[in-house]
């Protein structure tokens, strides 16, 4: 039976050659090779992660930047319509009312627009026009047939186109929108008077060359 002497440990064996502190330096440095391992793969594992949440980040935010345009783009189509609704309403009530305009307008021409029905007649042409209707057709203006009705045609010497000459109702129109034309009567050129003028002025022409020539002497 071998009996073990006090106060001495086994130590690992150590290569004939080597010094014996070199043994615990190498045993750390194999220690720590596996953690360092372990490290790199944690470093890959979330740079993984990290560029998923990148991708997952900008497809919300271009999810959110689409449903933000489909908004605004929504926002716009329903102002767009209110507007369009309104002028439609308007327009509709307008055009009731123009009858009653017509006979104000009568009125006013005959001298009955007095007293009372003066002040009623003038504060509703103030709100029709507040609402933006606004009256048009005036005595001489060219015939336009998007904005005029003829109701009545005769020949004038004194035109030189087709020309309104007497306004039998006036047209009104709310910004663009035109919602009754103007009737008018219309006058057209002499048939012939344009052929007779321009011969008119070749004569005299003729006539201005002859007596401004020079005289013989």
């Amino acid at each position: 039976m071998t009996e073990e002497t006090p106060g001495f440990e086994e130590k690992p064996d150590v290569p004939s050659g080597a010094d014996p502190d070199d043994a615990e330096p190498q045993a750390a440095s194999e220690e720590g090779a596996a953690p360092a391992g372990d490290a790199s793969a944690a470093d890959v594992a979330l740079v993984a992660q990290l560029d998923q949440a990148r991708t997952a980040l900008g497809e919300r935010t271009a999810d959110l930047q689409r449903l933000q345009a489909e908004f605004q783009n929504y926002r716009r189509r329903v102002e767009r319509d209110r507007i369009a609704v309104k002028e439609v309403a308007v327009a509709n009530l307008l055009t009731e009312l123009l009858p009653v305009l017509d006979d104000i307008g009568r009125a006013r021409e005959h001298g009955e627009l007095v007293g009372g029905f003066k002040s009623v007649a003038e504060s509703m042409e103030t709100v029709a026009a507040k609402m933006g209707l606004m009256q048009f057709g005036k005595e001489g203006e060219p015939f336009d047939p998007t904005i005029h009705e003829a109701l009545m045609h005769s020949y004038a010497p004194d035109v030189t186109e087709t020309t309104c000459v007497a306004i039998l109702q006036p047209g009104y129109r709310i910004g663009e929108r035109t919602i009754r034309p103007a009737r008018v009567a219309v006058a057209e050129p002499q048939p012939g008077a344009q052929t007779v003028q321009a011969e008119e002025a070749e004569e005299s022409a003729a006539d201005d060359k002859e007596n401004g020539g020079p005289e013989e002497g």
